[in-house]
């Protein structure tokens, strides 16, 4: 099922600003990933278990660090799997704004587009 929102801005420059907050807010998501990918990569190291094993398998005393690892562990991993939907949503996401982004417009009938 597809949902459509609508945004009502004063002007075109308006419209260039939530692009521009989009895109950034999708590369702050991009930058949160690979901390948590980096993360988890830390625990698997230092356990020789992939995350997918340690969830399955491991237990908080199956760590060293007991609760507060298995926690952090298991958070980290929660934790990518929202950011990387939340971004996944964003991307699909699609923009029904023709000649809105720089350079996106080849057309010079279209004058007055904001690209």
């Amino acid at each position: 099922m597809s949902v459509q929102i609508a945004i009502e801005l004063c002007d075109r420059e308006g419209a260039r600003t939530v692009l521009q907050a989009l895109d950034a807010y999708k590369e702050r998501l991009r930058a949160s990933i690979e901390r948590t990918r980096r993360r988890l990569v830390e625990f698997e190291n230092r356990y020789g278990k992939d995350t997918a094993q340690f969830l399955q398998e491991m237990a908080a005393e199956d760590l060293a660090g007991g609760d507060l690892e298995y926690v952090e562990w298991a958070g980290e991993a929660q934790l990518l799997k929202g950011l990387e939907t939340e971004l996944r949503e964003l991307e699909d996401a699609r923009c029904h704004l023709p000649c809105i982004r720089a350079g996106f417009c080849r057309d010079p009938e279209h004058g007055d587009c904001l690209g």
